[in-house]
Parts: structure tokens; sequence; C-alpha cells
């Protein structure tokens, strides 16, 4: 039932904005305060207003004159009602969880927690009837006993989990990071990744299941940015390491891309923890000249702004020599002019390829001619086609020859084995008005191509040898002077006519039933002494005061390179019987790191030792990824957060990124 109050002009009700103010603040405290009736205020617009109150609030009624001058409907709900738990619930199987006042609704059976509206009687018995079946006719002394049982008595354990969106981001990540590693183009994500992943789980659970998937936002820009974010943070990891670390090395060389930008490698190699690490440090396109000069001003830049110490620089590995002038060059120079204690190295893997060019004119104009038989047949596709039909036919092991490249210096022993397996069904195939056709009738220029062959395919297993991650300088010098005692061996070998050393030759002499002749033994020999006596120049040998490092437990004279104090540590160390059995177990690298903490003296300077890079190999290896990530199908991309992730050690934290982040909404 409702009162109401005289009405009066609406301009009365406007004269004082406070006492509008305080009735609509009473007005709406009347109706917070009302549990069972609605309290509404309704008005035309040409009525005067009329307040109509319950009669639980007639006494306060005198305090209200006016209400607002509003011309909308104004409509206020109740308080939402509070179920109350009552112990008979027990009976269906069900005790209260929460504020006793307004609990939620717990089964004792399965331990779900229902809302406080399911509490109801007839609620609570549709649960035990349909998802405790088997229980339905219990009493309430079994519900009870299962209450009172101490497993129900424990506390419940506490579970924090993402929410739905949480997880989508974390997952976008991850799958954003797998992208990345395998160098495919955003869009996989949403075109393959996203539907491939709907179809596994609808197939294996359910399609309330797969409807998740949606929330997972893998479409091209968010990749970009999430490989962004993954590759700034691996970068922010990377340059802590740095900060922290005693000392570390550097490897450059430039190139250019696809779409014409000069592209900048730069990698580092540093100690972390117990073992030595090999990193990207940067991947820059410089916009204007590459210039040595542009080249510096890069890498300085990025020292700057993360504020690393040029001093901690010990070595600077190139492909430029201290004779050769070029922008790399210009740019070692320049770093040396920053980092004055550091040394300048040159690449082994180029010395090497360089040593190996020079051969006598018989043994070069047959590698000459080779290549032209090869470029004859790969440079026209109809011929190629033929050719490999005629293989077919023949049953010939192989169907194509390999291309050879001044470039790529290992793919020379490959070309000229190839060639020299094809050489039947080459004289079958070729044409006799091409001038090389009679080479493959020749005896004398087959036994060199076979030499060739061999030559080749051993100096290529040497490089290959010298490739790869955590290579020292100790391991290139071991390798190099297997090769000239094994130079040596060949050359006596060779002139005592014995040419077992060379597989493909040897079989070729079987196969023929010959022998080889003066001219072509003279030219072997002279190849092999001319090459041993090149490498030597690469590789000189000297007299190396840091033989301690490769192997301390020989030492029994003080090295010329060590102070009293760090023999002194030296002796101690050899000495532990614990140490010894570490160095045959573990890599040179990672034997000095681990001593750090006992040793420190003596392992700083072993570790100062192996800092150097030996070879361009990360900088090759990156140029390739780069090539195969930045094609011609993506020449706007960006390529350095891709470059980031696929040649870093560094896994990304993807928690803590998406901890960074102030909102995680699966939208845009």
């Amino acid at each position: 039932m409702f009162c109401t109050t005289n009405t009066l002009p609406m301009d009365l009700l406007l004269k004082q904005g406070s006492l509008k103010q305080e009735v609509e603040s009473f007005c709406y405290q009347i109706v917070s305060e009302s549990n069972d009736q609605k309290v509404g205020i309704l008005q035309s617009e040409d009525e005067q207003l009329q307040p109509s109150v319950s009669k639980k609030s007639e006494g306060e009624l005198s305090r209200v004159k006016f209400i607002s001058n509003s011309n909308k409907i104004t409509t206020f709900s109740k308080k939402p009602k509070r179920r109350k738990y009552d112990e008979s619930y027990l009976s269906f199987g069900f005790t209260y969880f929460g504020n006793r006042d307004a609990p939620h609704a717990q089964c004792v059976l399965c331990k779900k927690i229902l809302s406080n509206s399911s509490l109801a009687p007839s609620k609570l018995r549709r649960h035990l009837e349909t998802k405790h079946a088997a229980y339905k006719d219990k009493d309430i002394s079994f519900f009870k006993q299962h209450l009172d049982s101490p497993e129900n008595n424990k506390p419940p354990t506490p579970k924090i989990v993402n929410t739905d969106n949480e997880s989508a981001t974390e997952a976008s990540y991850n799958v954003s990071y797998h992208i990345a590693l395998s160098g495919e183009a955003h869009t996989i994500g949403e075109l393959l990744i996203k539907p491939c992943a709907k179809d596994v789980v609808m197939r294996m659970f359910d399609e309330q299941y797969s409807k998740k998937i949606d929330a997972v936002q893998l479409s091209n820009s968010t990749v970009a940015r999430r490989i962004k974010d993954l590759a700034a943070d691996i970068e922010e990891e990377l340059v802590c390491r740095l900060k922290i670390c005693d000392g570390f090395s550097l490897q450059l060389d430039e190139s250019a891309d696809v779409s014409g930008l000069a592209v900048l490698l730069v990698f580092v190699r540093y100690r972390f923890n117990k073992s030595i690490e090999e990193d990207l440090l940067l991947c820059e396109s410089l916009q204007s000249n590459a210039t040595g000069e542009e080249i510096f001003n890069c890498i300085n830049s990025f020292m700057q702004k993360h504020e690393i110490e040029w001093e901690k620089c010990v070595d600077v590995c190139s492909d430029a020599s201290r004779a050769m002038d070029g922008k790399i060059a210009e740019a070692v120079t320049l770093i040396k002019y920053v980092a004055p204690e550091s040394t300048i190295s040159h690449c082994l893997l180029y010395r090497h390829a360089l040593a190996v060019k020079i051969m006598p004119a018989s043994l070069k104009n047959v590698l000459d001619q080779a290549v032209q038989i090869i470029n004859y047949i790969k440079a026209r596709p109809h011929q190629s086609r033929l050719l490999k039909i005629l293989c077919e036919e023949m049953g010939a092991q192989h169907t194509a020859l390999l291309l050879n490249t001044e470039v790529r210096w290992l793919s020379r022993g490959k070309v000229l084995v190839r060639l020299f397996e094809l050489r039947r069904e080459l004289l079958v195939f070729m044409d006799s008005a091409f001038r090389l056709s009679d080479c493959l009738t020749n005896s004398s220029w087959l036994l060199r191509l076979a030499y060739l062959a061999d030559i080749f395919t051993k100096l290529n297993e040497v490089n290959l040898s010298m490739q790869g991650k955590n290579v020292t300088v100790f391991t290139v010098f071991d390798k190099m002077s297997s090769l000239l005692r094994k130079l040596e061996f060949w050359a006596s070998s060779v002139e005592e006519e014995n040419f077992d050393c060379f597989p493909t030759l040897s079989d070729f002499l079987t196969e023929i039933n010959s022998t080889v002749d003066k001219d072509t033994c003279s030219a072997i020999v002279q190849h092999l002494r001319g090459l041993r006596s090149t490498l030597l120049k690469y590789f000189p040998v000297t007299n190396d005061n840091n033989t301690w490092v490769r192997n301390p437990f020989t030492v029994t004279v003080k090295p010329v390179s060590l102070v009293a104090r760090d023999y002194e540590s030296l002796i101690d160390l050899t000495s532990d019987s614990q140490v010894k059995q570490n160095f045959s177990e573990l890599s040179l690298n990672d034997f000095w790191s681990s001593l750090i903490q006992e040793y420190p003296s003596i392992a700083r300077r072993a570790v100062r030792v192996l800092l150097p890079f030996a070879t361009m190999h990360l900088c090759e290896t990156g140029f390739s990824y780069y090539a195969a990530t930045k094609t011609k199908y993506r020449k706007r991309l960006d390529a350095a957060p891709h470059m980031r992730i696929r040649l870093s050690n560094i896994t990304p934290n993807i928690k803590r990124i998406c901890d960074k982040k102030t909102q995680k909404h699966c939208s845009h």
C-alpha cells in the first residue's frame, strides 16, 4: 500500500539544488533497504512529480517533500535474495561452503561447489540423482559419516589457475615462438595451425573444448607483435648476462639480402654460469652507406644503449686479414680503437679456403674443363631432363650433376665426385660436336679428375670438422697439424706409386688395369707439397705459451705467460684428483668454466684464452637462415626479431612476458 503527498508546482522543486541531491540520496537509501516491494517514481512530461513510498517509510516521509525533476522512468531493483543453509540439506549430500550468511552449496561426494541460488531442495536432489544416482537412496547418516571422514576434514588446497584469457595469451606466445623458430610466414598460425589444433581437439575430446581454441589469437599482426616481444625478452636476458660476465669476444660479417639492404650480423661469445655460450648480439640493416664506419657506429650504438663496456671485449673475429682492405677491416680497426686490449683474428676457415686454391697448371686445367662440362649440362634445362632419363635407363646411381660455385668452396669435392661417377653416362650423352667430349675418353684426364675428387673430398672433411659451435683455436690447429702430416705422407706414398690413400683413383686404376704416368704422378706430388707449404704459411707453427690451457696436467715447468701466483694455483688445481676426473669428462670450455669459483685467478685466465672465435661459422649459418626467412615473397619483413629467436640459445620466458602485460585479453 502506498501513500502520496500533495503536489506542488515544478518551479519550486528546482529552487534549491541541495534539496534535490538530499532527496535523491534518501530515496536511494529507502529503495536499498526495501526487500519485498519495489519503489518507483513515474512522471509524464505534463504532470508534476508524485513520490510513492511504502508504508514502512511513512515516518520518514515528512523529511521528503519532492524527489526529482527527471522526466524519465527510474526503477530500482530489489536487493538480491540470499538463501540460508539448512541442516536437512545434508540428506541430499550437500554441506555449505564459504560465509554462513550467504553460503555456497558443496557436494560432499564430488566436492563440486554450486552457487547460493542452488540452495533449494529440488536443485540439490536433482544433482544427487543425476550425478550420484547410486547414492540417491542413502539416508542422512551416510552423508554425515562421509562428511566427517578425515579426508574431507582436510583444509582445501588453494589453487591459482590462469583465466581463459591468460591461458590464451600464453598459448599465442608459444605458437608464435615455434613459428619464428621454423622461419614460416606469420599467416600460418591462423590459416593452418589453429584449424589443425581445433580438429585434433574436436576428435580427441569434444566440440566444447575445440571452441576454446578460437580464443588463441594467431593473426598475422598478432604473431608479428608476439615475435617482437619474444625477441625483446631474449635480448634483455642477453644484455644482463653480458653486463655481469668477465669478458666477451665478437664475430661480425656483412651481406646483402633479397631486398638490397646491407645486413650486419654480430655474434658474441661469453662465459655464463659454468659454460661458454655463443649468441646473436645484433642483426641490423644498414640504411645508408655500408661503410666500415657505419658498421662500427651500428655496433657502438647497441653497446652504448645497453651500457655494455667495450673494455670487456677480448677479441674480434672477421673474414678480413690484417693485409686486406675493406669495410669489415675498417670496422675492426675502429673497434680496436675503443677496445685497445682486444686482439684481432682472421677466420681459420677462410685461411683454409685460400690455401687450397693454389695448384699446378695441369690440374687447374682439368678442374676448369670439368666445370665447363657441368655448366654445359646444367645451364640448359632440356639437357638436364634428357640426362636424367638416360641415367634412369642405364641404372646409374645418380640422375643429375651438381653445380659448382666459387662462393661455397665445400661444393668442389662433391661436384667432382659426381662428375666422375657419371662419366659413362656422360660419354653416351655428350654430343661429339662438343669440344670437351674427348676428355671423357682420355685416361690421363680421368686420372687427374679422380685425384682431384679424392683430395678435395679429404680437404672438405677437414673443413667440416672445424665448423660448429664452441670450436676453439686449439681444435683448429690440431686439425691443421693432422692435415700437414697427412699431406707429407700422401706425397711420399705417391712418389712410391702407392695410391691406396686415394680410393677413387685407386679403384679407377684397378678398373682400367693401368698405372699413373710420370707427368700425372709428378703433378700430384707437386700439388701435395705445394699445398703443405701454403698451409704452413697460413697456419704457422709457433711456440704457444698457452699450452697449459689445453692440458694443465702435462705442465711441469712454469709457463712464461703465468705469474708465480697463477702457477701456484695451477699446481693446486692439477693436484686435485676430482678436478683431474672432471677434465676427462668435460669439454675444455666447460672444464675451465666450472673452476671459476674454486680457482678464480687461473680459471679466468684460461677462459680468456678460450673466448675468441676460431671461425666465422656462426655468421655463415646466420646468413643462410636469414636468406631462408626473408625470401622474395617477404621482402618487407623485418627479419631481425626472427633471427634473434632462431640464432639464440636463450629460451624466452613467456610467463614473464605475460606478467608484464597490463591487460590480457584475446581481442585485438
